[in-house]
């Protein structure tokens, strides 16, 4: 017997060896906020720890991240607790950031092994967005002030995307919770890319748009504030397989130097940065750790 344990013993700490020796493997889906996360992350884990670093960025959508992680392709990868909660683990929707991140962080523990450290920062759900001018001039703050703006009146002139009209966190429940009125002939049905130049060219009055994207920091529009907490909340945060923290110990200190540090406005900073100005993600990465004062 104690031969036994002295040989498990022995394999075990030759395995353990193995998964320090390997590099650690940073993922992201396929869009711009998630590939810069990735790189950043890339670059910092390597600073940190003196550590290759391989990069499976830009891989594909929720459920191939998902899958990578769980097969050991991805040792860590961004992901959003809307997403996890309904795309991943099949649950109800809920308003309460704190619950869905609680739910989120136990259920991916016990199910597949993944921690959830804490988030990034910012939180990627929709937003209701309308020129600056007219929030400015109409003194409209808030979805609940764009419904009392309406009351009586035509209505507003919406511009959303296809995904949008059917999804349970879409339209129908957003009418619904604040009584929004809507013109006749709304909404208009586009590609995501084709929003903000309808609401500057005055074919619509809001567009359903997302919270870091890119063209917020530079357009002079008013993303509304959701008063009722319609949304559901869509925190970003790094999953990590349990085995990489492990075999690293201090990975899971490096990362949590993250953590916080993306602001809804220093994301949608990032994103222009690469799909307004094309620069190229490596070097928006390096202006970014040294900003945060993690590189010289």
């Amino acid at each position: 017997m104690g031969g036994g344990k002295v040989v498990a013993g022995l394999i075990a700490a030759a395995l353990s060896a193995c998964a320090r020796d390997k590099p650690i493997t940073v993922g992201s889906k396929n869009f711009t906020e998630q590939v810069i996360l990735g790189e950043i992350v890339a670059q910092h884990v390597s600073l940190r720890l003196s550590q290759r670093v391989d990069r499976k960025l830009n891989l594909g959508g929720t459920l191939l991240a998902h899958q990578a992680m769980l097969q050991g392709g991805l040792d860590l990868y961004p992901e959003y607790t809307g997403t996890a909660l309904t795309a991943i683990l099949k649950l109800p929707l809920s308003s309460d950031p704190n619950d869905v991140l609680a739910r989120v962080r136990s259920e991916y523990q016990k199910r597949f092994n993944i921690v959830w450290l804490d988030p990034l920062g910012f939180n990627n759900t929709f937003a209701m967005v309308i020129r600056g001018e007219d929030a400015r001039r109409n003194q409209i703050d808030s979805l609940s002030d764009a419904a009392r703006y309406t009351s009586g009146k035509e209505g507003w002139s919406l511009g959303v995307g296809y995904e949008f009209q059917q999804r349970p966190d879409g339209l129908p429940g957003l009418l619904k919770t604040y009584r929004l009125s809507i013109k006749k002939g709304s909404p208009k049905t586009m590609d995501l890319g084709l929003l903000y130049k309808a609401l500057e060219q005055k074919q619509v009055d809001m567009v359903a748009a997302n919270a870091t994207d890119g063209l917020l920091s530079v357009m002079d529009v008013k993303v509304l504030k959701d008063d009722k907490r319609y949304f559901p909340p869509y925190q970003a945060a790094l999953t990590v397989r349990a085995e990489t923290l492990a075999a690293h110990p201090r990975l899971k200190e490096a990362l949590d130097q993250l953590s916080g540090k993306f602001s809804d406005e220093v994301m949608r900073a990032l994103n222009y940065q690469i799909d307004g100005k094309h620069r190229p993600v490596g070097e928006v990465a390096v202006t970014f750790l040294r900003a945060a004062g993690f590189m010289a």
